[in-house]
């Protein structure tokens, strides 16, 4: 894929993410897809990574601002940098007890891409940052 494309390719995946779109999110990646969440082991494939995002939109209500994204020479990696904005809905498990605690950290996510999909994400945030956010 060409730079352009890898651009287009993840600012689609952002934008999925933020619309809580979760079928546009695995239509962007690979069926054998790495993810890395930055509270946990590699997970890897769409099941994985369905039942993530499912417990992610149970439990908090994000979204993605101040994005900017950056592609490397030849479009096979790409990074994005953005603030995480979001309000703690219920209780997960072994977290704070939830409050409605709103949040704004600093994230990031990276990229590879191989034949037109994402074929890994890897999430970080400061864990340290967010749980004080939400104790």
């Amino acid at each position: 894929m060409s730079e352009q494309e890898t651009l287009a390719l993840v600012k689609r995946f952002l934008e999925a993410l933020n619309a809580h779109d979760h079928a546009a999110v695995l239509a962007l990646t690979s069926e054998d897809v790495a993810h890395d969440p930055f509270d946990a082991a590699r997970e890897i494939g769409h099941e994985k990574l369905r039942w993530r995002l499912g417990l992610a939109t149970r439990h908090f209500d994000e979204e993605l601002a101040d994005i900017a994204v950056m592609v490397g020479d030849g479009g096979v990696r790409a990074a994005a940098e953005f603030t995480v904005r979001g309000k703690y809905l219920a209780t997960a498990q072994g977290m704070p007890e939830a409050r409605g605690q709103s949040y704004a950290l600093p994230g990031a996510m990276v990229f590879e891409v191989d034949d037109g999909l994402i074929t890994r994400v890897s999430m970080y945030r400061n864990p340290v940052q967010w749980r004080a956010a939400l104790g």
